[in-house]
């Protein structure tokens, strides 16, 4: 099995399918490499398509430090999978906590990439919330340490942004859950109580936001009420943003609505690809 080695010597792994372009996926908390299964079997027929786990979802290592999780080391394991493919540039495609680190790539390493998606991203953003979003992180990490992956699981995918995932397809939502349950409960434990908790809102990000330049695909699911109020920060800041909201859909959005999602990301690489991703115009104020 393919490993690559980070910034801090954590080993992670990875998988590539196809050929082409290279597509490198970053996937959710409550996810994994498989995950992405729905996108890889779509783009595979004409990209280049690189999967891995984050640290703490074996069969990456599980460091047990809470020194070994923060944004910037996620930052630089999707850097590090990279290097180990040799893969120089890269649309980088990332899911919730995938898509939060996706931007960190963006903004520290933009010549590293040729595009950046930040699907469901946000929680933790809203105005106001930032309290509560960390009062539920360190509850929700608890909960992963004390009460084990099984039950945990369980309880952390019967929120309700996945319930019009397990409404539209319970087989798919399931398979779902069965996969969390194999993880690591302290990797989701020490995940979420130094990264998530600790990583800065977008709004602390949008300075940074506004000027930078790379091509961006913002989607979001109108039933994602966490995750809409950040999403709209990041299509507000970036000067170079699209946003796509999809009906009626919830977080899971890369599994729950494969063929809206594969299609928007088919026409968005294409228009990078083609130079025809334009930045929005700058058109002066009234008056």
């Amino acid at each position: 099995m393919p490993y690559a080695t980070s910034s801090d010597g954590t080993r992670l792994y990875w998988e590539e399918c196809g050929a082409g372009e290279p597509v490198v996926f970053v996937h959710e908390y409550a996810g994994d490499h498989r995950s992405w299964g729905p996108q890889v079997r779509f783009f595979a027929r004409r990209y280049r398509c690189v999967v891995f786990d984050a640290r703490g979802y074996p069969p990456s290592e599980v460091p047990l430090a809470d020194a070994a999780y923060s944004q910037s080391l996620a930052r630089d394991d999707v850097i590090a999978v990279m290097d180990a493919a040799g893969i120089d540039k890269a649309h980088v495609v990332g899911h919730s906590m995938g898509a939060y680190t996706t931007l960190h790539v963006g903004l520290d390493h933009p010549q590293r990439c040729r595009s950046l998606v930040a699907a469901g991203c946000g929680w933790g953003s809203a105005p106001g919330n930032r309290e509560a979003m960390m009062a539920l992180a360190r509850e929700t990490g608890e909960m992963f340490r004390n009460e084990g992956i099984v039950a945990a699981a369980r309880k952390y995918g019967a929120a309700p942004m996945r319930a019009q995932f397990q409404a539209k397809d319970p087989r798919g939502y399931e398979e779902f859950i069965r996969w969390m349950s194999e993880h690591s409960a302290e990797g989701h434990a020490l995940t979420m109580l130094n990264l998530q908790l600790k990583r800065p809102a977008i709004g602390e990000l949008e300075p940074r936001l506004r000027v930078l330049q790379l091509p961006t695909l913002v989607i979001i699911g109108d039933e994602d009420d966490p995750c809409i109020d950040g999403s709209l920060m990041l299509k507000r800041a970036i000067p170079n943003a699209g946003l796509l909201m999809l009906p009626c859909a919830g977080h899971t959005i890369n599994s729950e609505e494969p063929a809206a999602f594969n299609a928007a990301l088919a026409e968005f690489f294409a228009a990078v690809e083609h130079g025809r991703w334009r930045a929005r115009p700058g058109i002066a104020a009234p008056g």
